[in-house]
């Protein structure tokens, strides 16, 4: 799960949450923990991130919530699965992402960018209409009334909302 981190109204990590962690503990204190706000790209919910120093790791095969279950290929399947960088297993989770990435529906989208609007520009300026021209699909209206919020805010609101826009381009 990549997500987007924001301190006040600007994005200042992306990544995997274990990936933004350490830097983020390099921050120190923060005087309001409502400056420091994490955001899940795929559903554009909150998400809290562990900053804890990480405790040290035990020798074997980590635990990753990870769940053996049979599939069933045919063998140039598991020919071209075992040839891709990190073999099988690798490559199906990423495939199975990609296809969860992509698969979202239009209004899956909408609904991700409404949760993080809610809660990066719910006190802002035109927020209310912003969202009815969201689900309106009217773009241009959008752009127009979150001219007055931070760049940062309504640029991740679009990514959230028209991934396909962006889909070139890391979130």
């Amino acid at each position: 799960m990549p997500v987007t981190v924001f301190y006040k109204s600007e994005v200042i990590a992306r990544g995997s949450p274990a990936d933004v962690a350490g830097p983020l503990r390099d921050l120190g204190p923060i005087a309001r923990s409502s400056d420091l706000l994490a955001f899940d790209d795929d559903s554009g919910r909150q998400v809290d991130l562990d900053l804890a120093e990480p405790a040290p790791r035990p020798r074997g095969r980590p635990a990753l919530g990870v769940e053996a279950r049979e599939v069933t290929l045919l063998p140039r399947h598991w020919e071209w699965l075992g040839a891709q960088p990190g073999g099988a297993s690798v490559t199906l989770r990423k495939l199975v992402e990609a296809a969860m990435r992509a698969g979202r529906s239009e209004r899956e989208c909408l609904d991700a960018a409404c949760r993080f609007l809610t809660v990066m520009a719910g006190d802002r300026p035109g927020y209310e209409e912003a969202t009815r021209a969201l689900y309106a699909g009217d773009r241009e209206n959008f752009d127009a009334l979150c001219v007055l919020w931070p760049q940062a805010v309504a640029e991740y609101a679009r990514r959230l909302a028209w991934p396909q826009d962006f889909a070139r381009e890391p979130v």
